[in-house]
């Protein structure tokens, strides 16, 4: 014990390689407050849209979903805007659904082996993607009319 160590006391950030428990545990936080935030000011909005009557519906409609028939230049990249953010928001909510999901899984005491913790975590990532281009897929199919 004589010997003075150069290694730090306890692990540091320099010694730890990402993984996709670290990421997805990242994500979990990152999307929840993209639910909270982006996901409630958005409903608000349409909530007190809604509550403001016909004409600020309108108002919020073509801001948010469209921009009718004479569009200006702003309601397009307000409307196209808002399509990224719903499309955000619903990876937001796929992420964190399928992250919860898997965290249920490890509070009932399953999945802490290395290599299934790290196939659940890429999983999860996985079943958010695909869950997010079908909903996308679907709404796009919708909106063009096939």
């Amino acid at each position: 014990m004589g010997q003075k160590s150069t290694r730090p006391l306890s692990p540091h950030l320099q010694i730890y390689r990402w993984s996709p428990q670290m990421a997805i545990s990242i994500f979990h936080r990152a999307t929840g407050f993209v639910l909270a935030t982006a996901g409630m000011l958005t409903l608000l909005w349409w909530l007190s849209a809604i509550g403001g009557g016909a004409e600020s519906y309108a108002v919020f409609k073509s801001y948010v979903v469209s921009a009718g028939e004479n569009p200006t230049t702003f309601q397009i990249t307000s409307n196209w805007f808002f399509r990224l953010v719903a499309l955000a928001v619903t990876f937001s909510f796929f992420q964190h659904l399928f992250s919860g999901l898997r965290h249920l899984v490890l509070d009932m005491g399953a999945g802490y082996e290395l290599k299934a913790n790290r196939t659940w975590a890429l999983a999860a990532f996985a079943a958010a993607i695909f869950a997010t281009a079908l909903v996308a897929l679907v709404v796009a199919s919708r909106v063009i009319g096939v």
